[in-house]
């Protein structure tokens, strides 16, 4: 499937429905979370593009429980912080609770 990415909308936590697409992409204007999905499907993936703002700086933290790394939680990725810096976060939705998460950082 293929379609427009989802600008979510920047905040201090940045809210994902699923069910408005596959693809997102967020602008970080300061220290923010990613809350925890609605509207999760069992076998949706693909990928939220994080960017820095022009200041740079910004870090991501992941709220709730549907978020899993390899490692575990504590292994989340920690977002290049540089202005303008790319970071792309890959997932697959397991079910509609556990939600697969892979990075790939400072994408240029």
């Amino acid at each position: 499937q293929r379609g427009t990415p989802v600008a979510l909308t920047d905040a201090t936590t940045i809210a994902v429905d699923m069910s408005l697409g596959n693809n997102f992409s967020v602008t970080l204007g300061g220290g923010r979370s990613l809350g925890d999905p609605t509207n999760v499907t069992a076998g949706q993936s693909g990928v939220i593009v994080v960017t820095q703002d022009g200041t740079g700086g910004r870090t991501l933290s992941y709220t709730g429980s549907k978020w899993k790394f390899s490692g575990g939680s504590s292994n989340a990725p920690d977002l290049t912080q540089t202005a303008a810096a790319v970071d792309v976060l890959a997932y697959y939705c397991e079910s509609a609770t556990r939600i697969t998460v892979t990075s790939l950082l400072n994408v240029s």
